[in-house]
């Protein structure tokens, strides 16, 4: 239930969005707000200790937690003084909100907190921060109340993201549009942040859009600004999470795609870091579906004019599914370079979890070779899986005394690779390393996290990563960004008569 007009003008005023029954887009307040929802339980309101703040937000970038004061309309910081930065400016903890050095964003909290205590009820904020320039940055603010005796709120915690926007400091009616001949960039839900990186490797900014989430589990997304004869690129990673499954976020893109196209873009592109259903592209059962050509399909109706995405599960599957033109991008530039300072003189082999996956190790084996300018040996594991049990223990490989690295394109739950790295430590490899683009960490894999064979995990950014359990992972996880590949991707494909250059 959007509130925004039942509140006073002044709030009104403040504010781009207020609603007391949040659906937040960002997967980090989506997080925040299940957790208070769970661990409220019975309770009127949960306490802070019981929401345990440090595990929710190890890095302190978006949390934060304010005291209410005994007297009067002020409030104190508790922690997350790095969270409240670009609202408030500098504040230490202990201090108070009226001291903040940005006025007005002591203004906006507190008048938030003031209507989170008079509710009761957690509440989402949207508003965007004073321009600068030609940039301004949006922000979807969560907080929600909390009491150490479950009865009085004496504080709030709150969340908070930043989202850049596009605007014309010239004009409001011009806010948001980039030069006409160059590309639009929209980056929906969890995937913002991906989008920022996208478009400052660009030098471009996103394009503003509104998506709102109603009581029903249905869904809206719309731009906000004119796409008429645009070269469109849509940003989304299709893997679900705590709060939207991949059919989703699936519906959300198709539909936004849908509604570009309605309102006369002249071509839009789905980039696509991660395809759901991918991994669904032929029958092994009598009457089984092919779900990688139905979501082809369901592209091709709304009117997609290109799909890029990122280390597909099966390649020829993909591209004969699809009808419209395909980019298919890989990450083993980043591989490469992140393992070519650590290698050295030591003997390594790259190793495929399974014969379908031969052929990316292959293909990564090649590369890595050639970078040390030396051999570099090769093996695979065989792999069956029945009744949703995988077995199978034939090695083929010289592993001894080398590092082994293991090649794939996913990690789900981690049972594959937590069996090959056990398997290539007891046949006398020195270090494993596990490679993968897409780090799922289905129910937080805590297979691969508890295989002491695993020295190291690393993954790329195509998704947003799951709460994981930091004492199981223990520094063994590298993430490595693919927002630089994705945007000379995007440069590519528009052309050597583009005024559009990737920033290096």
């Amino acid at each position: 239930m959007t509130t925004l007009v039942q509140t006073s003008y002044p709030l009104r005023r403040l504010f781009r969005r207020l609603d007391f029954a949040p659906a937040p887009r960002d997967d980090s307040l989506g997080h925040l707000l299940a957790v208070w929802q769970a661990r409220r339980d019975e309770l009127i309101f949960p306490s802070k200790s019981g929401l345990d703040i440090e595990s929710l937000d190890p890095q302190g970038k978006f949390a934060f937690v304010y005291g209410v004061a005994e007297k009067g309309r002020n409030y104190t910081l508790r922690s997350g003084a790095r969270s409240v930065d670009a609202v408030l400016g500098h504040c230490d903890v202990g201090a108070s909100l009226s001291d903040a050095p940005r006025r007005r964003g002591a203004v906006r909290l507190r008048r938030l907190f003031d209507a989170v205590r008079e509710a009761g009820e957690p509440l989402l904020a949207e508003f965007t921060l004073d321009e600068a320039g030609s940039e301004a940055e949006a922000v979807e603010m969560l907080l929600a109340p909390l009491s150490e005796d479950g009865r009085t709120i004496d504080a709030i915690v709150g969340g908070l993201s930043l989202r850049a926007i596009e605007t014309d400091a010239l004009s409001p009616k011009r806010r948001a549009v980039a030069r006409p001949d160059g590309p639009m960039l929209f980056a929906l839900g969890s995937s913002a942040s991906f989008g920022q990186r996208v478009a400052r490797h660009l030098g471009i900014m996103l394009a503003a859009h509104e998506e709102r989430f109603f009581e029903d589990g249905e869904h809206k997304a719309r731009p906000l600004v004119s796409i008429r004869d645009r070269d469109v690129y849509v940003i989304d990673s299709l893997t679900g999470d705590l709060r939207h499954t991949s059919n989703d976020k699936l519906c959300r893109m198709l539909f936004f795609i849908g509604t570009l196209k309605d309102s006369g873009a002249g071509r839009v592109t789905a980039v696509v870091p991660y395809l759901c259903y991918a991994r669904k592209d032929r029958r092994t059962k009598s009457r089984d579906p092919v779900t990688t050509r139905y979501v082809a399909q369901l592209f091709e109706a709304v009117g997609t004019d290109r799909l890029m995405n990122m280390e597909i599960h099966n390649l020829a599957a993909f591209q004969n599914a699809f009808r419209c033109p395909t980019v298919h991008l890989d990450a083993n530039s980043a591989f490469i370079s992140h393992f070519a300072a650590k290698i050295g003189d030591v003997p390594v082999a790259v190793v495929s979890p399974d014969l379908g996956g031969a052929k990316r190790a292959e293909i990564f084996r090649e590369r890595l070779e050639t970078m040390l300018g030396r051999p570099v040996a090769k093996g695979f594991m065989d792999k069956q899986r029945s009744g949703g049990v995988v077995t199978g223990e034939l090695f083929a490989g010289d592993v001894d005394g080398r590092m082994v690295i293991v090649v794939d394109d996913l990690i789900s739950t981690g049972t594959t690779m937590a069996r090959v790295a056990a398997v290539c430590r007891a046949k006398g490899a020195t270090k494993v390393s596990v490679v993968v683009t897409h780090g799922l960490f289905t129910g937080g894999a805590d297979t691969l996290w508890s295989e002491a064979a695993i020295d190291e995990v690393v993954i790329t950014d195509t998704v947003p990563l799951p709460a994981l359990d930091a004492a199981a992972v223990a520094n063994r996880l590298v993430v490595l960004e693919t927002a630089d590949i994705f945007a000379d991707a995007i440069v590519a494909c528009r052309g050597a008569d583009s005024s559009l250059h990737r920033r290096r």
